[in-house]
């Protein structure tokens, strides 16, 4: 049951007291307000901006709240390392939104590892597709294109695509390489003749990232979803809003124009103990949006999850193929359906952990979240020193 909110924005407050009939009392427009409250809730959920997990988190663990925060946990190795500690001194439950570990996929690979199906894991490679036009409204035009007011690529996008192969693996990560940059996204590709803004480009036409494709003609289509629910305030989406936030916010940018810094392209190489190796790619420029690819190499078979399909094995001894269903009954009638189920399932189980005082309902707890952020700074440590990294 939610009993408070507490939002920068008056549309989303007003919205979210409406719908869930909140005492004003409990309706705040700063974190700040609620955190200074008396505890008047079992549990918080924490999605502010990346730069702004720390403070809130920190804050409602003194105040025994048990937290559900968005990811990355926060964007600084100190940060991360303090919240830990706090959920850990106060004996509250913390579940970092790394939705991944919660997909049907994932939990089926994880049990077919356990059963030793494939023998020893030797190698995993991951491939997270980000998809042109969603790189392109997130991270050259949107809230995550530059690293000072946000974080860098790798963190910001696939703290959890790592997160996912740590765990995967089952053991220490010791050493890391990396590389990766921002490519196309820049003011030496702009095309000749076009403008600053897409609403007055001359070339828009010939543009696979043109505002006007991506956010105007999907409202003509009657579209109102994610992307275009980004760039309107509140409810309000119509052809007249979406022209206005083109002409004046930062969603009508050409994407050569933008102040966006972060890599549009990445690899990650790791060694783990035993000698387990794993490879992970992000890029921008796919036609698939975040269905990732993961496939996992044993002594005696492979494992293979693509986007919602089954996943697939191969067994080497007996030369066969077997499809492993997955379930999605759970998610068919919730909105929640994200990240393929993924959402759903991850906040039934913070609810479960809260209700029951079960943290091992947790898949993504305190310390093991913790492991696997310090494996992604480590990681664009690599990247940016052009080196390789020994974890500690």
């Amino acid at each position: 049951m939610v009993v408070g909110v507490a939002d920068c924005r008056p549309i989303a407050r007003q919205n979210l007291q409406m719908k869930y009939s909140l005492q004003d009392c409990n309706v705040f427009n700063d974190w700040k307000g609620a955190a200074a409250r008396e505890k008047f809730a079992d549990a918080v959920i924490i999605a502010t901006p990346d730069r702004q997990h720390k403070d809130p988190a920190v804050a409602f663990a003194k105040k025994g709240y048990h937290i559900l925060l968005e990811k990355p946990m926060a964007v600084t190795v100190d940060d991360c390392k303090e919240i830990v500690a706090v959920c850990k001194k106060n004996n509250v439950m913390l579940s970092v939104c790394h939705v991944l570990r919660y997909s049907p996929a994932v939990i089926t690979m994880h049990e077919l590892l356990s059963q030793g199906v494939i023998g020893e894991v030797v190698h995993i490679q991951h491939l997270e597709p980000v998809g042109y036009y969603h790189f392109a409204h997130s991270f050259v035009r949107g809230n995550w294109r530059n690293e000072q007011e946000s974080t860098f690529s790798l963190m910001a996008k696939s703290c959890h695509d790592i997160d996912i192969i740590n765990s995967l693996v089952g053991k220490r990560c010791i050493k890391v390489s990396s590389f990766g940059s921002l490519s196309h996204f820049t003011k030496d590709n702009k095309p000749e003749g076009a403008a600053a803004r897409c609403l007055d480009c001359a070339v828009e036409k010939c543009c696979p990232y043109s505002a006007k494709k991506l956010y105007l003609e999907g409202v003509k289509n009657g579209e109102k979803g994610w992307p275009i629910s980004v760039i309107c305030e509140g409810s309000n989406v119509d052809i007249e809003s979406v022209t206005k936030a083109l002409r004046e916010g930062p969603y009508g940018r050409c994407v050569y124009e933008c102040d966006n810094d972060v890599v549009t392209h990445q690899v990650v190489n790791m060694e783990f103990e035993g000698g387990v190796t794993a490879a992970f790619t992000m890029v921008a420029f796919t036609e698939k949006l975040c269905s990732r690819k993961i496939t996992i190499y044993g002594t005696k078979g492979e494992l293979s999850s693509e986007g919602q399909n089954p996943v697939t094995g191969f067994d080497f001894l007996t030369q066969t193929k077997k499809e492993y269903l997955l379930d999605y009954s759970a998610v068919q009638h919730t909105h929640l359906g994200g990240h393929g189920g993924a959402d759903y399932y991850l906040m039934d189980s913070f609810i479960q952990a809260v209700a029951e005082n079960n943290p091992s309902l947790i898949r993504t707890g305190p310390e093991e979240t913790l492991i696997s952020h310090l494996l992604v700074f480590d990681a664009e440590r690599a990247r940016t020193e052009s080196r390789i990294v020994y974890c500690n």
